[in-house]
């Protein structure tokens, strides 16, 4: 499906070295993002050029910057995928089956897809081996089915089904994700404003202290000179009490809360041009 969402979301957070959801991603120069792991396997060895897999632009040294923006949309991207059942994985790789081994007529993952076993056999998607299945049993029982012309809207409407069960989940997560975030916006406001009011306090306090001095010191000094050089010095170190400081946890939470956001306006983005 062209316009698929969700699948969009799943392959621009999927590593193009080992076929999987990024782990660690680090961007290069040249802007494409790969897993740590992987680059750093791709540049081992002393002789091997620094140079990006994907568009194979080299670089003067190795440089990789941590993409946590694209480390959120992989969480997102996880979270949006329906959980693999305990038998709907490799045992060998532990990873979903994707792939369909027509030779061998198996189920196997992305991983033993490049394995020595399958790598030179015709191996298709797994959706694409279902509807070629579907259309095998179709012309076995094509009788009854060209007569009455429902074999088609049958596989309509599966993928009708299909499509609206990839838009609930979307709208469910989407929904849960709003509420989180504004349950934690509005906490992070009510601790802001907290120091807000303690810092107006403190220096409304300080202000009155400082009037009552002032007036103290006037009243000083319209005394007579005799009894104005009698008066003990005043203490001109006054003590001022310092602002409450925003707390560091509350700052890194700000920007947690911050980054959240520019990580769905990003992948909204990426909706938007699918």
């Amino acid at each position: 499906m062209a316009g698929n969402p969700l699948k969009s979301l799943r392959n621009e957070a999927t590593c193009s070295i080992c076929l999987s959801f990024f782990k660690d991603p680090v961007s290069l120069d040249c802007g494409h993002s790969f897993c740590r792991a992987c680059i750093t396997q791709c540049w081992e060895g002393p002789d091997t050029a620094i140079s990006c897999p994907q568009c194979r632009e080299t670089f003067p040294q190795r440089t990789l910057r941590p993409n946590r923006q694209l480390g959120n949309m992989v969480e997102i991207a996880k979270q949006l995928s329906v959980p693999a059942a305990a038998g709907d994985l490799c045992n060998a790789h532990q990873e979903p089956f994707k792939l369909f081994c027509n030779q061998d007529q198996t189920l196997i993952c992305v991983i033993c897809r490049e394995s020595q076993a399958h790598h030179a056999h015709r191996v298709v998607p797994v959706e694409e081996a279902a509807r070629e299945h579907k259309v095998g049993h179709g012309r076995a029982g094509s009788g009854a089915g060209s007569r009455c012309g429902c074999s088609g809207a049958g596989t309509r409407e599966v993928e009708r089904q299909k499509i609206m069960s990839e838009f609930e989940q979307l709208r469910q997560f989407l929904e849960e994700q709003e509420r989180l975030l504004l349950a934690h916006l509005e906490e992070l406001d009510k601790e802001i404003v907290k120091i807000q009011d303690e810092n107006v306090t403190k220096v409304s306090e300080e202000i009155s202290r400082l009037s009552d001095l002032i007036r103290e010191i006037e009243e000083k000094c319209q005394q007579p000179t005799s009894q104005f050089l009698q008066v003990r010095p005043l203490d001109t170190q006054i003590p001022f009490e310092k602002p409450v400081a925003v707390p560091e946890d509350l700052r890194e939470r700000v920007g947690v809360s911050s980054q959240r956001n520019v990580c769905l306006q990003e992948a909204l983005k990426k909706f938007k041009g699918n």
